[in-house]
């Protein structure tokens, strides 16, 4: 198996700086938020390269600050501007910081979030943390079931077409890929059978998107790509972090009240699913702006698949698959 390099999750971005921004649109944010910023802290987690910083304005304000350029960074600015219409449309007591203003103009999109005393969850995984944010999930279901208009206009099946096709152009280096394959390309195709629903799912989750507060709060970030799906979906997507580090997460979805009662094998359809991206984007060229995303997602992808080929028998264990815990910290 290939050995993972350690990934120095909470540092893995490389982003604009407030510094760098126009005068003229720092000359703005500071008149929307109605004094002008005297401190910019930057957000080093995550695999974006736009501006992500905590602001502290001469009132004594904070606030989170997004901005891309347009011409410079357009996919990041399309997904900026997208997040910030979503957050516009959300439902009172999702746990997503609220959006406070967003501007979009021909050449950069900025959008100003509240701040919330909150901080990614550490690496690895406590399961006192993860019960929160699988809690938090619950709740999100719950309020966004049925989809409110608007929020998630596409099926979660059409926005993972793509991953479905990846399983052609995998490389099968890992314990059992080979032989498993096809069959696992067969149950990535079928979860569009399964995984269907009028429910808003994230479709995004991993720790640096999950914030904790220190008296019990949680805050989902990062809404860019939600879609309608089953209501189970997100948990088994955040759980493939905490899988990574060791954490028996069979034993989470036999009692989580959103996946409890989901077949065995549409939780396998949804991880064949993954695997599959993730098995394909680790070889795609390695983005001067994000030195860290292949790794990760080799990581990702190990992890996935381990987990799916241990549930379907494919591998007699997938210990090796599954010791990563200290690989993931910095």
């Amino acid at each position: 198996m290939p050995v993972l390099q350690p990934i120095p999750y909470g540092a893995t971005a490389r982003r604009l700086e407030w510094s760098f921004l126009p005068p003229r649109l720092r000359e703005l944010v500071g008149q929307r938020l109605g004094s002008p910023v005297a401190e910019a802290t930057s957000c080093r987690a995550g695999f974006t390269p736009g501006l992500a910083s905590v602001v502290t304005c001469e009132d004594g304000s904070t606030h989170f600050l997004k901005a891309a350029s347009v011409k410079a960074q357009r996919e990041f600015a399309a997904a900026y501007a997208e997040e910030a219409r979503r957050l516009a449309l959300m439902p009172v007591g999702v746990p997503a910081p609220r959006l406070q203003w967003w501007h979009h103009d021909e050449d950069w999109v900025v959008l100003a979030v509240e701040h919330v005393p909150g901080v990614p969850a550490a690496r690895p995984w406590d399961l006192d943390d993860l019960d929160r944010a699988l809690d938090a999930l619950e709740d999100c279901a719950h309020l966004l079931t049925p989809a409110p208009r608007g929020l998630a206009p596409a099926a979660f099946a059409d926005e993972m077409a793509g991953a479905v096709s990846a399983w052609a152009r995998v490389r099968p280096d890992l314990p059992g890929l080979a032989e498993h394959a096809d069959e696992a390309a067969r149950l990535a195709a079928s979860h569009v059978e399964v995984t269907g629903g009028d429910t808003v799912v994230h479709t995004d989750l991993r720790d640096d998107n999950v914030l904790l507060g220190p008296h019990g709060e949680v805050w989902l970030c990062d809404w860019a790509y939600p879609a309608r799906g089953a209501a189970w979906v997100d948990t088994v997507e955040l759980l493939l972090g905490p899988r990574g580090d060791g954490v028996d997460v069979d034993a989470l979805l036999a009692g989580r009240a959103l996946t409890r009662d989901v077949p065995a094998d549409h939780v396998d359809r949804l991880l064949a699913l993954m695997a599959g991206f993730y098995l394909r984007a680790r070889d795609h060229p390695v983005p001067p702006t994000s030195p860290w995303l292949r790794a990760h997602q080799d990581r990702c992808a190990q992890v996935a698949w381990g987990w799916l080929a241990e549930r379907r028998g494919w591998v007699g264990g997938d210990a090796d698959l599954r010791d990563l815990g200290a690989v993931g910290t910095a």
